[in-house]
């Protein structure tokens, strides 16, 4: 049974698939695969979301928080709901090029997120990670970035084992203001 379109296909003048598998259509996550919005070069500028980003209203860019030297903003293609990235606001790829206070700004911006999230959405744990080039899992490896990801029990369900499909239960826009209302409250304890 087709539940939906992808791409330009129209389910609806096509025959049944003939395997009998269910499908479940993910038509957002198109523009990831086929590369929109990724910087075509390594250089700073119009064709960096993360260089782009900055520029826009919080609400418009899904940024959480802004600092002197970085931002966190959610992922457009998120592994989990409330997965947050940390970017400085400086292009470059590689973390050795970071200053120490852009380091220490992260560093904070990632306790901070913590406490924010644990408070708005309540998960079990966290994946935090830097993924250095393009083979190491980069989907943007031109501007460094942080990524924050709420974990909770099941979550690594069926659904994106077998299914390779992801459930996410809440709009960006609505984990946006969650987690930026949270971090307002997030600075208790933060030494």
């Amino acid at each position: 049974m087709n539940t939906g379109p992808v791409g330009d296909r129209d389910p609806e003048q096509e025959a049944p698939l003939a395997d009998g598998l269910e499908r479940l259509w993910t038509p957002h996550r198109l523009g990831y695969i086929r590369g929109e919005n990724k910087p075509t070069d390594s250089g700073p500028g119009d064709q960096c979301p993360f260089c782009r980003v900055p520029g826009l209203s919080d609400v418009e860019g899904l940024i959480v928080a802004r600092g002197e030297l970085v931002f966190a903003v959610l992922n457009l293609y998120p592994y989990n709901t409330g997965h947050v990235l940390i970017c400085p606001y400086r292009h470059y790829a590689d973390i050795t090029e970071a200053t120490a206070t852009e380091l220490a700004e992260m560093n904070q911006f990632s306790q901070r997120l913590m406490v924010a999230i644990r408070h708005a959405m309540q998960p079990h744990g966290f994946n935090l990670g830097v993924n250095q080039g393009e083979i190491a899992g980069a989907g943007i490896s031109a501007h460094l970035h942080q990524h924050i990801v709420p974990r909770w029990g099941g979550d690594a369900n069926f659904m994106p084992i077998v299914g390779r499909t992801k459930i996410l239960p809440q709009e960006l826009a609505d984990t946006r203001r969650v987690i930026a209302e949270a971090w307002e409250h997030s600075d208790v304890g933060m030494g």
